[in-house]
């Protein structure tokens, strides 16, 4: 598996550095810089203290960690998010807790994962029409349940 160069300006130097826990994991763990409660319905920024330059022509997506989302309802409100190429800024992930209870995010838990993925760059084409197809402007459950 090729490795590709992220570097990283960790700001809170007493977390740990993001890290793949298993071989072969797809996503890196992101921590939370700080101590917080996050209510049923709520959406709050939380902060991770790291900020990443990552190489053109790759993306990082943040995405949920599945045991906090399955758990305990806390997943990021436009997930995945995308941090682009050219972003050079904190690292801030907004969760919401879709569940029933606050929940408490303590500094240090790991509260998502960041997964790098390539990026294709798309050439519009402006056109008077687009071709056929046999789906053509169906959506929206168009395609039943079963």
């Amino acid at each position: 598996m090729e490795k590709i160069p992220v570097k990283i300006l960790k700001v809170d130097k007493e977390l740990p550095t993001p890290a793949y826990k298993h071989h072969g994991d797809a996503g890196m763990d992101l921590f939370s810089s700080e101590t917080f409660a996050i209510k049923p319905g709520e959406i709050k920024k939380a902060k991770t203290g790291v900020r990443f330059a990552i190489p053109f022509g790759y993306e990082i997506q943040l995405r949920p960690r599945s045991g906090l989302a399955s758990n305990h309802g806390i997943s990021i409100i436009n997930t995945p998010c995308t941090i682009d190429a050219g972003y050079r800024g904190d690292i801030d992930i907004p969760l919401i807790n879709h569940g029933k209870e606050t929940y408490e995010i303590k500094r240090g838990e790991r509260i998502a994962q960041a997964v790098l993925k390539k990026v294709e760059i798309a050439e519009l084409i402006e056109v008077d029409e687009l071709d056929d197809t046999a789906r053509g402007e169906s959506g929206f459950g168009s395609t039943g349940k079963f």
